[in-house]
């Protein structure tokens, strides 16, 4: 701060540099930029006048823009399409573009062409043949333990100790079905008790 305080000081023997340096600055041209070398300064002055045109003119197609979008958004509203609407119709033209682009085109070619060599090596081939033979192998293993749980399953059916059990069942079996029966017969009586004789009902 005090070698400003001294620079700005009227008794400072430095008062006057600063202001010779300044005075050898054009004040024209420190304002703009230095001129590109190779161009003229009518040629600047008319790419400049040209820019000037260009920068107005889209400013007028940005107003113009916007008019037009306001325009769109209020007969979108009238005609009731929601943003989700456009966006769906967005989004179904960017698809069809990407697939009628080249580059969707020229991929889909080069997969077709991958898996035609894919299919067609012999590593695809053996790798399916093994796959077969043991999907076959898998088949014919699950087909015979159930040819054998079968077999296991009539050989108990036919044990002693299983037809043993049947017929324990069958005679519990017919236990309930007869005392069941016997007490329905009991219930359609026409005493309504059974073979007890009815109470007489005579008052004390």
């Amino acid at each position: 701060m005090e070698s400003a305080n001294q620079d700005i000081n009227l008794n400072s023997p430095n008062k006057g540099l600063l202001a010779d340096a300044m005075t050898d600055v054009p004040v024209d041209n420190a304002a703009r930029s230095a001129a590109p070398e190779g161009l003229t300064l009518a040629e600047e002055e008319e790419l400049r006048s040209e820019l000037a045109k260009v920068e107005e003119e889209i400013g007028t197609l940005r107003q113009v823009l916007a008019a037009k979008e306001r325009h769109c958004g209020e007969l979108k509203r009238k005609l009731g399409l929601t943003p989700l609407d456009g966006l769906k119709q967005n989004l179904s033209k960017s698809w069809h573009d990407v697939q009628v682009s080249n580059a969707y085109v020229k991929t889909s070619e080069k997969l077709g062409e991958w898996n035609d060599k894919v299919t067609q090596s012999d590593f695809y081939k053996k790798t399916q043949e093994t796959l077969s033979q043991a999907g076959q192998k898998t088949s014919a293993a699950l087909s015979n333990v159930g040819s054998v749980i079968s077999r296991k399953l009539g050989d108990m059916r036919n044990s002693a100790t299983f037809k043993s059990f049947e017929d324990r069942v069958g005679t519990i079996k017919s236990r309930v079905v007869g005392s069941r029966e016997n007490s329905t017969d009991s219930l359609h009586s026409p005493s309504g008790a059974g073979d007890k004789p009815p109470q007489d009902n005579a008052p004390f």
